[in-house]
């Protein structure tokens, strides 16, 4: 194989720095069974984190991030995938600590690697990519607890402008979902929110908060995509035996709450894990993403190359970055 094109992240006494190399060869490429040519990539807060010193996702170095990719298969050791056929990989350690998908080449073990559903393109599939599988496991995990369009409940979405949450707010209104609010950051973002389908948009600096151990019932079910003290803070106000999904940090790890509202309403507090879940749910999930709750014609993205993606995580870690952005490779 001709040398080929990367994002690659090195660090040297200390620093880390990345940039694109034009000439990467196939030895830098982790083990695996597939070898794919990528189309698309997508740009996840991870993949921010990955490029910054002490941000807790690289575990070695020199390391191609990009925690998802969708392509064409090159080459296959395993008989399931042939060459030519269309593919996409998510989560597991890829761009972590197994090459990624921002280079013109990946190689992934053979149990990574997904079909791409026949409805979906390979663009659809990173339209969706992490952010999407994250976000519709989420709602599949708070119907598993009671969330039914056909009932009269009120759900709400933190992060709602966001990856996670930008594609979670798509998909509940497209099923039937009538009381959805969404809970954002800045006044620019009222307008994208209600246009994803918000029925109703909430400032953050425009919540009250009151920090009482238990508070008014609010709302029947919460998707919560950025963590810390933001979910902590919203736990109280669920209805009894509600749920809240959890399945992000950028607010930070701590959840800060007590008891009272799980052993007195009987809440639930659902984590969503979309890195190490088993190829059957992965399956699952992408069909009803390629059907029933397909979105991507009407998705927030934004296409960008590889020479853009500084400027993409500069957005994601000054927390300006709207809906989803995807790497043509």
């Amino acid at each position: 194989m001709k040398s080929f094109k990367a994002l690659v992240v090195r660090e040297s006494n200390g620093t880390v720095n990345y940039q694109i190399e034009n000439q990467v060869n196939e030895s830098m490429l982790d083990h695996g069974e597939v070898l794919i040519r990528v189309n698309y990539s997508s740009v996840n807060y991870k993949d921010m984190l990955a490029v910054q010193k002490n941000g807790g996702v690289i575990r070695n170095y020199p390391m191609i991030p990009g925690i998802d990719l969708s392509g064409v298969v090159e080459e296959s050791t395993d008989s399931r995938y042939v060459k030519g056929q269309s593919v996409l990989v998510t989560g597991y350690t890829m761009g972590m600590s197994h090459t990624g998908g921002f280079s013109e080449y990946a190689r992934v073990p053979s149990s990574w690697v997904v079909p791409l559903p026949k409805n979906l393109t390979l663009k659809d599939a990173m339209i969706y990519g992490t952010a999407g599988l994250t976000a519709a496991l989420s709602i599949n995990a708070l119907e598993k607890n009671g969330m039914d369009p056909k009932q009269e409940q009120s759900i709400l979405i933190t992060g709602a402008t966001g990856g996670v949450g930008s594609i979670a707010l798509q998909i509940l209104s497209k099923i039937g979902y009538k009381d959805i609010t969404a809970l954002v950051r800045k006044e620019k973002q009222i307008e994208v929110a209600k246009k994803l389908g918000a029925t109703r948009v909430i400032l953050l600096d425009d919540f009250k908060f009151d920090k009482k151990p238990l508070n008014k019932q609010t709302f029947h079910f919460i998707l919560d995509t950025v963590g810390g003290d933001l979910i902590s803070s919203l736990i109280p106000y669920v209805f009894y035996q509600g749920s809240v999904s959890v399945c992000g940090n950028a607010a930070g790890i701590k959840l800060d709450t007590t008891v009272l509202p799980f052993i007195l309403r009987g809440i639930n507090l659902l984590g969503i894990d979309s890195v190490n879940i088993s190829h059957e749910d992965r399956m699952t999930i992408w069909g009803k993403l390629s059907e029933e709750w397909k979105i991507t014609d009407t998705t927030l993205v934004n296409q960008i190359t590889f020479e853009e993606l500084s400027n993409t995580f500069d957005l994601l870690k000054e927390g300006r970055h709207l809906g989803r952005t995807i790497v043509k490779i």
